[in-house]
């Protein structure tokens, strides 16, 4: 059995071993390799253990989560982070998927969803909590609306450029909102191989997540 090896990132010590726990007792292909009690050991501890995983909090000393998940996807853009904090803010919640999170989950959702929320993300996907989407879907349709907003600047067609024509199938593929599995199955590749190519996608065209890889590639003729 592959396990899905995931580190945790959290300053409540009871929180987090409960979740430890939870998590290695409830699901036999999930393996909690390291705990970090704040962000500045969590990008020590993931750049040295090379988690799949790190379910990450957004508020602790030292070094908040969304800028140790900036940290952790520049030097290991291999590394899903995963946030999964208290506060529901659509600021917050920007703020992390921009920095290369790719799921922002909410501390009260059951442990069976906690779980499969970690088996999705190996396989590809993003996730945000229900109660949250409805949020950044409408910062989304903001940021459309202001074409002088300096996010914008990230649909900038000479980025694609550099893509191999491999790279830029995938990229479309992603930009359909695909996951690695399916993108693997449309191409007649191996998963890993895709995954691969989408790390050597987000390196290319200056991006750490698939949000803002969809917004380079479906706005290319904006």
């Amino acid at each position: 059995m592959n396990r899905i090896r995931v580190m945790l990132a959290d300053d409540q010590r009871l929180f987090v071993e409960s979740l430890k726990s939870v998590l290695e007792t409830r699901a036999e292909d999930v393996s909690v390799i390291g705990i970090a009690k704040d962000g500045a050991e969590a990008v020590e501890m993931a750049i040295r253990l090379n988690p799949d995983i790190v379910l990450m909090d957004l508020r602790m000393p030292a070094m908040d989560g969304v800028e140790a998940t900036k940290r952790i996807k520049e030097r290991a853009p291999g590394i899903q982070v995963v946030m999964l904090t208290t506060f529901d803010d659509d600021e917050y919640v920007r703020e992390a998927l921009l920095c290369g999170a790719v799921g922002y989950l909410l501390k009260d959702i059951p442990p069976s969803e906690v779980i499969a929320s970690l088996r999705a993300v190996k396989e590809g996907s993003v996730l945000i909590s229900a109660p949250i989407a409805a949020k950044l879907i409408g910062r989304i349709a903001e940021l459309e609306d202001a074409p002088h907003h300096p996010e914008r600047a990230e649909r900038d067609p000479g980025k694609l450029q550099s893509l191999s024509g491999r790279e830029r199938e995938v990229l479309d593929l992603l930009a359909e909102g695909l996951d690695n599995r399916e993108i693997a199955d449309r191409l007649f590749l191996a998963e890993q191989t895709v995954k691969n190519l989408v790390s050597m996608i987000y390196s290319k065209i200056g991006t750490h997540n698939r949000i803002s890889a969809m917004k380079i590639a479906s706005g290319e003729d904006s």
